[in-house]
C-alpha cells in the first residue's frame, strides 16, 4: 500500500511539474537552413512557434550586406542596388553583435531581382534607455518568490521534517506539494490561489511503525489589489478537505475560515505575515471538533546573485487542546538563494528550527528544504535578450562540434 501512495504521489509531481517546465522552456531544433539549395551552418532557435536565427550569419552565407537604419536592419542580396544609401550602423548595432530576425518573416533566400525597399526589416524592439541588468532581474524575482500573494506562478516541494517523536525519538516527513496560480480577475483585482497537498509520513509509539499516505488538502484564496502601493495586502477563505487516506494523518472533518497576508519590500527587505483560523463545519460526529490557527510570519534579507536569508516560522495553535498544550511555537531560520537549473528559475532554501513551545511528546526541533519552480511573465526586451543567450549557446555548442562530412 505504501509503494502505491508512493508511486502516486510521484506520478502527481509529474503531471504537474512536466508541462510547466516545458511552458518555460524551448528546447534547441536540430534544424537546417537551406539557402541556394545547399545546407548553411547557422544555429536556429524555435520560440512560440515561430523561428529565429542570427542575421549576420544570414547575411554572410548568402552573400549580402547588411545595414541598418534607425530600428530597421535591412538585408540586401547580391545584385540589388538600394533606392537610398544604407545609413551608417548605428553604435547600439555594432558589429559582431547578435541580431535576431524572424525566419517566418524574413524570406532566407531573396531572390537578385527583388529591390532593397521590399525586404522586410528585421523584427526588432526599441531597447528602453536603461535596459534591466541581470542583477535587477534576479533581486525582483527574489522579492516575487517571498511573496505568498505575487503575481507569478510558482510551483513549491516544501518537505518538512520534524525530530524526535515519541518515546523512541522518531522523525516525522511531511512534502507539500502546493502549487500557487494567480489569476487576473479585474484591471484593479487578483485572485491567488494557494493550495497545499501534504504526503505524510506518521510514526506511532512503536519502534518502526506509523502510516505513510496522503493528507488533508488545504486550499485558499487571497483577493488582492493588481496594482499594490507600499503596502501588500491580500484576503479570503481558506479551507481544510478531508481527503486523508487514514484516520491519523487528517482531521477528518471540512473546516473553513478567514485567512489574511500583509507584506512590505523596503530596500532589500520582504517581511511581513499570513494568518488563518478554520473551525469544523461538517464531517463525522465521532471526530473531534476544530478550532485551529496558523501564523506564520517572514523575514528576508536579499543580498547578490540572489542569495538570502530567511526566517519564516510557522506557530500553530489547537485551542481546543488542554492548557500547555496548544501550540507550537518555533525559532530559527536559513538560507536561500534565487538560480537556474538550465533555463529554469528556481528558488531553494534550507531552514532549521527548534520549537520553543511545543506539546508533550511532540518534536523539539525540525528541518524545512523546498525547491520551488519560477515561472514569471517576461516582457519583449525580456524574451529577446533570453533568445541571444540561446543563440550564443548554440553558435558555442556548433563551434565545438567537428565538421559534418561532406
Amino acid at each position: 500500500m505504501r509503494e502505491k501512495l508512493f508511486k502516486a504521489v510521484l506520478m502527481l509531481v509529474a503531471l504537474l511539474v512536466l508541462p510547466g517546465l516545458a511552458w518555460s522552456q524551448d528546447a534547441p531544433q536540430n534544424l537546417t537552413l537551406i539557402v541556394t539549395g545547399q545546407p548553411g551552418q547557422i544555429p536556429i532557435l524555435q520560440v512560440n512557434g515561430k523561428s529565429y536565427v542570427d542575421i549576420d550569419t544570414l547575411a554572410r552565407i548568402t552573400n549580402s550586406s547588411l545595414s541598418f537604419k534607425g530600428n530597421q536592419v535591412i538585408l540586401t542580396p547580391p545584385g540589388s542596388a538600394p533606392s537610398t544609401p544604407p545609413a551608417a550602423p548605428e553604435p547600439s548595432a555594432a558589429a559582431g553583435q547578435l541580431k535576431l530576425v524572424s525566419a517566418k518573416e524574413q524570406p532566407a533566400d531573396p531572390e537578385p531581382s527583388e529591390p532593397a525597399e521590399q525586404t522586410k526589416p528585421a523584427a526588432t524592439d526599441e531597447k528602453p534607455a536603461t535596459p534591466e541588468s541581470d542583477e535587477d532581474r534576479t533581486a525582483a524575482l527574489a522579492k516575487a518568490a517571498q511573496n505568498p500573494i505575487a503575481n507569478l506562478i510558482s510551483f513549491p516541494l516544501q518537505n518538512n521534517t520534524a525530530f524526535g517523536i515519541g518515546p523512541y525519538e522518531r522523525a516525522q516527513n511531511v512534502l507539500n506539494i502546493q502549487p500557487v496560480i494567480p489569476f487576473h480577475i479585474t484591471e484593479k483585482w487578483n485572485l491567488i490561489t494557494r493550495t497545499i497537498l501534504p504526503v505524510v509520513w506518521q510514526p506511532n509509539d512503536q519502534p518502526t511503525q506509523g502510516w505513510f499516505g496522503f493528507g488533508d488538502l488545504n486550499p485558499s484564496l487571497f483577493l488582492s489589489p493588481a496594482k499594490p502601493g507600499r503596502l501588500i495586502w491580500g484576503v479570503g477563505p481558506a479551507f481544510v478537505l478531508p481527503t486523508a487516506t487514514a484516520e491519523q494523518l487528517g482531521q477528518g472533518k471540512f473546516s473553513l475560515g478567514p485567512s489574511v497576508v500583509v507584506l512590505s519590500t523596503p530596500g532589500h527587505w520582504v517581511i511581513g505575515a499570513l494568518i488563518n483560523n478554520v473551525w469544523s463545519v461538517a464531517g463525522p460526529h465521532e471526530r473531534a471538533v476544530v478550532n485551529q490557527m496558523l501564523l506564520q510570519w517572514f523575514v528576508n534579507y536579499n543580498m547578490k546573485k540572489g542569495w538570502y536569508f530567511t526566517t519564516s516560522p510557522i506557530i500553530t495553535a489547537d485551542w481546543r487542546a488542554p492548557s500547555g498544550n496548544q501550540a507550537v511555537v518555533p525559532f530559527g531560520g536559513g538560507m536561500g538563494r534565487i538560480m537556474k537549473l538550465g533555463f529554469q528559475p528556481v528558488n531553494i532554501t534550507g531552514q532549521f528550527y527548534g520549537n520553543a513551545v511545543h506539546p508533550a511528546g511532540a518534536s523539539p526541533w525540525g528541518m524545512r528544504l523546498q525547491i520551488q519552480f519560477l515561472f514569471p511573465k517576461f516582457t519583449k526586451e525580456q524574451e529577446k535578450m533570453m533568445m541571444e543567450e540561446k543563440l550564443k549557446q548554440l553558435e558555442q555548442e556548433q563551434q565545438k562540434a567537428p565538421p559534418p562530412n561532406k
